[in-house]
């Protein structure tokens, strides 16, 4: 008899690439565009069918006649969440936005909070189109022909991650967003980011938890550039590998794709020095990906808020850094130093301010949250955002291939003078938790 789970993987398989990828969506009334399948306020999600609306509860549609496709629209007065059932790989999102008839204000983020769209504003009467790119992953790992050779090792809690779930779920938020038609369509061309990591890297599913790499997506031009996040909270490069998290990536990579690695923060912890394998790992990876015809690009680990008496910052990190710039050198691959950055960055806000960037908030400010939450490694929406912008700050200053691909939405940014937190724009989405994610 044939090992029931071998022979279940590959039913999932097939059931994953005989899937639809292309969807035509008029979200409104029942008056729909020739062509398209109607969504009302009434569509919840049903995966017989694929599609529909997390929550129906706070949906209501509006229409004001005219075009079937643009004269009509579906709002809430708090976030909504579609989900659509997709296979893995990257897909060109078009979005009709607006309100033929009033204003709108639309922010739109992906699976766990992945920042797409920032605080989409409309005038009276005007609506307009907007694109963005995702990927879409699932946890099983497959040969070239597509056949499954193995399964990426979830934790417990990353079981309950929107992007594990063989769906793709567009998150809808802001004070009046106002949504007419989604399209989803393939992209096979745009390059992919893959990011490797921990806990400051992670897509954080949880407010007030937030990572740079969730907000990369809102910096690169949609349709050419696609961000492919496998970090995850606690991880080490060993138990990355362990966990089966970098073959996944091997075996979805392509030629001219890029792999930026950034870790440090729990290998210290772990008690690993940078010479207990540490470095091979980081060779082997940098070895790799260029058999791969990909291109990687390494990241020094983000200080941690730990200031001195003087108000700079203190490194808490050992040699880990100067470990990842070292080989950079050495290997001659690309080097991202958010080390040094974090460090202009957070000294310029000062050790009351940084709190500002991190998580520190009062007692019951979140659900279940008796205590105060106090923490010095983490980030939340903000911080994240600047950390990203760091990273970005530094492709752009480098010159390197990838910043012909940077968005308008960079500003260049300068971590000298951080932007001020009260014009930071970002309305919490309905996922909150007070429990602090793995590692330190």
């Amino acid at each position: 008899m044939k090992n029931p789970i071998s022979f279940l993987m590959l039913f999932i398989g097939l059931f994953l690439s005989a899937q639809q990828t292309t969807f035509k969506f008029d979200f409104g009334s029942d008056r729909t565009e020739k062509g398209f399948i109607p969504i009302t306020p009434a569509s919840k999600f049903d995966h017989k069918i694929g599609y529909g609306f997390m929550d129906i509860s706070a949906l209501k549609s509006v229409d004001h006649g005219g075009s079937a496709l643009k004269g009509d629209f579906i709002t809430s007065d708090k976030p909504f969440y579609f989900s659509v059932v997709l296979p893995e790989g990257n897909y060109d999102i078009k979005l009709n936005l607006g309100d033929t008839k009033g204003t709108s204000e639309t922010t739109v983020r992906v699976e766990n909070r992945r920042l797409m769209l920032n605080d989409e504003k409309t005038k009276q009467g005007e609506t307009i189109e907007k694109q963005i790119t995702v990927h879409v992953k699932d946890s099983l790992i497959r040969n070239q022909d597509g056949t499954q050779i193995g399964i990426v090792k979830l934790k417990p809690r990353e079981r309950k991650y929107l992007h594990w779930d063989n769906l793709l779920t567009i998150e809808f938020n802001d004070k009046a967003p106002k949504v007419s038609s989604v399209i989803i369509q393939p992209n096979t061309t745009a390059k992919t980011i893959y990011l490797t990591g921990d806990s400051t890297v992670v897509d954080a599913q949880y407010e007030p938890w937030a990572s740079w790499g969730q907000m990369l997506p809102y910096f690169f031009v949609p349709g050419e550039i696609a961000i492919a996040n496998y970090a995850e909270s606690g991880e080490t490069l060993k138990a990355f590998e362990d966990r089966h998290r970098i073959d996944k990536i091997w075996t979805q990579i392509n030629p001219g794709d890029y792999l930026f690695i950034q870790f440090g923060h729990n290998d210290q912890k772990a008690g690993n020095s940078t010479k207990s394998g540490y470095r091979r790992r980081l060779k082997e990876w940098i070895l790799k990906a260029r058999e791969l015809g990909a291109i990687p690009v390494l990241i020094t680990s983000m200080n941690r808020r730990a200031f001195d008496e003087d108000g700079k910052i203190v490194n808490t990190l050992d040699d880990f850094p100067d470990a990842v710039r070292e080989i950079a050198k050495e290997e001659k691959v690309y080097l991202i130093d958010l080390n040094a950055l974090s460090r202009i960055l957070f000294e310029a806000m000062g050790p009351e301010n940084a709190k500002k960037a991190f998580v520190y908030y009062p007692a019951n400010s979140y659900p279940n949250q008796p205590a105060a939450l106090a923490d010095d490694t983490h980030f939340n929406p903000y911080g994240a955002y600047e950390l990203a912008q760091c990273i970005v700050k530094s492709i752009f200053d480098q010159n390197l291939p990838l910043k012909k691909y940077i968005s308008e939405n960079y500003k260049n940014f300068n971590p000298n003078k951080p932007d001020a937190i009260e014009k930071f724009h970002w309305p919490e989405s309905v996922y909150m938790e007070s429990l602090k994610p793995d590692g330190n």
